[in-house]
């Protein structure tokens, strides 16, 4: 069974910085693609960035040169670094992976940036 739990989310002041973290089980963050969605009130939920099963990451436009996602195979986790955190970041995120073809998504935490 797989489970996926975020941390790290909070208010922070615009320009300041969080840094998610998504516990796993029952995958292999290894070679698993995983990833970052966010979604704001009212809005859909959005790609912010994802990394394949062989390292490769991509980014959303909007938070390229700012965000970072890694993974520690060791610890089983996947983070997000967010530097330069606009109010516009203001989001729940959530982490998601896949698996054998099915994607599985966290509970999500609150990202909450003031300006």
């Amino acid at each position: 069974q797989v489970h996926l739990v975020e941390s790290g989310g909070g208010l922070v002041q615009a320009g300041g910085s969080l840094r998610l973290s998504c516990a796993t089980s029952g995958i292999n963050v290894k070679i698993a693609p995983m990833g970052w969605y966010r979604q704001a009130p009212g809005k859909q939920r959005d790609l912010v960035a994802n990394i394949s099963g062989s390292g490769v990451t991509t980014y959303a436009e909007s938070v390229k040169d700012r965000f970072t996602i890694s993974r520690d195979w060791r610890r089983a986790t996947v983070s997000l670094q967010m530097n330069n955190l606009k109010p516009e970041d203001a989001a729940v995120y959530y982490c998601t992976a896949h698996r054998s073809g099915t994607q599985f998504w966290g509970r999500g935490t609150q990202v909450t940036v003031s300006s």
